[in-house]
């Protein structure tokens, strides 16, 4: 798996990604603060870890991240079933960040991910 050249992904309140986008950095959740580290999922977790994180919260939005404007704070560690997950060692640069998407919940309480980035089909 070559890890660097798909965007990954970061779900957050939409309130904690406006503040980073005014201080040009984001230092991460609550949880990412207490686990010292940024959770990211790729392509093939992120619908997952919604339904396992973020499940019924309202007012999410995704980010989609370029992993090589992180250099060597981005690692690829070991998680959720085995799987390797990106975790980033320190802020988030707000310029990194390649698009923004809401994350409304539908009929069932679970996120709708943008249908142009085919997440649904990779969980």
């Amino acid at each position: 798996m070559n890890t660097n050249d798909s965007a990954i992904y970061h779900m957050c309140r939409q309130d904690e990604w406006a503040a980073a986008e005014q201080a040009g950095a984001y230092a991460g959740s609550s949880q990412d603060i207490a686990d010292g580290f940024i959770h990211f999922s790729t392509a093939a977790q992120v619908v997952q870890s919604a339904a396992k994180h973020r499940a019924g919260q309202s007012g999410i939005v995704l980010l989609r991240v370029d992993p090589r404007k992180l250099g060597d704070a981005l690692k690829w560690e070991e998680s959720r079933g085995g799987q390797l997950f990106p975790h980033l060692y320190g802020p988030l640069p707000v310029a990194a960040v390649i698009a923004v998407y809401d994350l409304p919940l539908d009929a069932a309480g679970r996120h709708r991910f943008p249908t142009e980035l085919n997440l649904q089909d990779a969980s």
